[in-house]
């Protein structure tokens, strides 16, 4: 992948982030403070100054700010894709929703953040939040989670957690904090994780009714169904999310099926759904009631990777077959 930062001492070491303090201390020269310049999805950004002002877009980047304790730098958010974590709670109650969906971008430069930071690419275009290019000329800054670029050349081969921790290190960097604490405490959690060794397999059943919109074999899901030791029926797909059909659903028969709880497309519908349907109705998954639940703000790349692998390894540790 190309996409890097250019903060040498930071690209040779990850968890150091040491020399990224707020502001230099009284006898150290100004120029101790790196100066980051993000390759992010194929634009560049450089931060002369930790932003003050920032709008996040999607669950995803709201909750990679509140996890490095930069909740009170949010001054507006849009297109959440649920509640944030308990932990986070009380940091997001008075943070302002600009808008349910993207926000326009008359809202957004209302606002007036220094910094958006948005879950997908798509956010940025004319009729969401604005094209980067035209924010970049109006000192808005921008960033897109590396891991839903889709520029050849920065999308990721294959999601996995140093990918998640790359990211996670360069917010860090762009607002001067250290990242140490939140590396050490994602991989705590996915080294308490214990694969299954039954040799199940899944289906991740994101949306969609005729068609379903499934987990394929690049991105989240794949990265939490090979934590947890499962094979995804999907995996063969080179992308992150597809459309995939039922036809191939049966064939597959999964021994389990991740049902991904989203407010406008239940795990509670999906479950009448695959009950219902002739065609899906005797899978064994179904017939057995062989169900793992995850919130759709928990099903993206981001911070709650490793806790959703987590949870979901316990779900499955529950089931028998």
């Amino acid at each position: 992948m190309n996409r890097r930062f250019a903060l040498p001492a930071l690209a040779a070491s990850a968890l150091l982030l040491a020399g990224c303090a707020a502001s230099p201390t009284p006898d150290a020269p100004a120029a101790a403070v790196e100066v980051p310049t993000v390759d992010n999805c194929g634009t560049s950004v450089t931060f002369d100054a930790a932003p003050e002002r920032v709008i996040s877009i999607k669950s995803t980047s709201t909750e990679m700010l509140l996890a490095l304790g930069l909740g009170d730098r949010i001054i507006g958010t849009g297109f959440q894709d649920g509640p944030v974590p308990e932990q986070y709670a009380d940091a997001a109650t008075s943070i302002p929703v600009i808008s349910e969906m993207v926000p326009g971008q008359e809202a957004v430069l209302e606002a007036e953040p220094d910094f958006i930071y948005a879950g997908w690419e798509s956010n940025f275009s004319s009729d969401g939040a604005g094209e980067r290019a035209d924010l970049e000329a109006l000192g808005v800054h921008t960033y897109v989670s590396p891991a839903a670029c889709k520029e050849e050349g920065y999308k990721p081969a294959k999601l996995d957690f140093a990918e998640i921790n790359s990211e996670i290190t360069e917010i860090a960097a762009i607002f001067r904090v250290d990242a140490t604490e939140l590396i050490s405490s994602q991989q705590s959690t996915v080294d308490g994780i214990t694969a299954d060794t039954r040799g199940l397999s899944a289906l991740w059943y994101s949306s969609g009714t005729d068609t379903p919109y499934v987990g394929a074999g690049i991105g989240a899901p794949q990265l939490v169904l090979d934590t947890i030791g499962v094979s995804n029926v999907a995996g063969s797909i080179n992308d992150t999310w597809s459309p995939f059909s039922w036809e191939a659903v049966v064939d597959a028969n999964p021994d389990v099926i991740v049902l991904v709880d989203a407010t406008w497309n239940t795990a509670a519908s999906k479950i009448e759904l695959l009950e219902s349907n002739p065609a899906t109705k005797n899978l064994d998954a179904v017939k057995n009631g062989s169900y793992l639940y995850i919130p759709f703000a928990a099903a993206e790349a981001g911070v709650r990777t490793a806790p959703a692998a987590a949870d979901l390894a316990e779900q499955l540790k529950a089931l028998t077959f």
